[in-house]
């Protein structure tokens, strides 16, 4: 394994501070507990809308921190949940008295820590909205239930743009609650991540072998099979989403293709382009797109294909402006 890394057990702290350091004009690092938040948070009389999980996702979570998207994220351990203790002071961090949602994927220790930070803030008024758009599997390794993997950050989009112009904290969850009955995703891995502190690999894979409905942590999915093309490939992670969101013609959707963290954006858009003739066969409308590598796993090599179907409203909050390190627009 080669690396960049002085003491593993310091990787993130140190990460975390450069990440400061280079986008100051965006947000800040708080070291102790460890969260970033948005500057000139809290904004009066607006509500909060915070986020978190293991490291090793970026640019997710606090890439997307910033104007229009999150006001603060909590980054754990790579792989596992910060603790209710920083979550608890971002929360406390981003509160202008109008509520903080929390933007929560469903793995079992970010659901219990998130929770327990809920009730610690008890003086706050704080609503949750768990996303689980993994259609590979039910349960997994880390969660019960299905996996929140790259869809979040299309609900953090949504719910960021609700807040930003005015929505009370009522409606910014309901509209998160909406984008994530509505987003589905699945992934595969080429090759799977090497953890910074132990320097092997989560699962062993063949040279011709694929791992098809990974999860984020390098987690195995519903089976592995033979490399084949990527037309072939795509087509297996495009159409259980397809089928689980019903989708049948006349829908409009936003489609978002991932990279796990080591996938060439050469190689992401012949996934795109694939996926997009899926939905359009469906009479499904590609209504916008977003390629790149957002929601990673260390340095798999693999991608995924995520799906939301829009309305007008949640549309029109898509659309909205954001400034954040990893998404920019307006």
């Amino acid at each position: 394994m080669k690396k960049f890394l002085n003491d593993p057990a310091q990787f993130v702290d140190q990460s975390v501070a450069a990440f400061g350091l280079a986008h100051a004009d965006i947000l800040s690092v708080h070291p102790d507990p460890l969260y970033v938040v948005r500057n000139g948070a809290p904004v009066a009389g607006r509500v909060g809308v915070i986020s978190g999980g293991g490291s090793g996702h970026e640019p997710m979570h606090a890439g997307f921190v910033g104007e229009g998207m999150l006001d603060a994220a909590v980054p754990g351990p790579v792989f596992t949940s910060p603790s209710p203790d920083p979550i608890e002071a971002a929360t406390r961090a981003v509160d202008s008295g109008a509520g903080v949602l929390h933007i929560v994927k469903n793995y079992t220790g970010d659901v219990l820590n998130f929770e327990t930070a809920a009730e610690l803030a008890d003086d706050v008024e704080i609503t949750t909205v768990l996303v689980n758009d993994d259609v590979a599997v039910e349960d997994s390794l880390y969660t019960a239930g299905r996996r929140g993997v790259a869809g979040t950050i299309l609900v953090e989009k949504i719910a960021g743009a609700s807040a930003a112009r005015g929505d009370d904290l009522a409606t910014v969850t309901a509209l998160a609650q909406r984008a994530a009955d509505n987003v589905r995703s699945m992934g595969l891995a080429l090759d799977s991540p090497v953890s910074p502190s132990t320097g092997e690999h989560s699962f062993d894979l063949g040279d011709d072998e694929v791992e098809i409905g990974i999860g984020i942590h390098g987690e195995p999915g519903r089976r592995r099979i033979p490399m084949t093309t990527s037309d072939e490939l795509t087509d297996q992670l495009t159409d259980p989403v397809i089928e689980d969101l019903a989708l049948t013609g006349g829908e409009k959707v936003v489609l978002l293709v991932n990279g796990m963290g080591a996938t060439p954006d050469s190689e992401l858009y012949l996934i795109y382009g694939r996926a997009r003739a899926r939905l359009e066969e469906k009479g499904v409308e590609v209504v916008r797109s977003k390629v790149g590598s957002l929601v990673t796993s260390l340095d798999m090599a693999g991608a995924s294909v995520t799906v939301l179907k829009v309305d007008d409203e949640l549309l029109a909050l898509y659309d909205a402006p954001a400034t954040t390190v990893a998404w920019t627009q307006g």
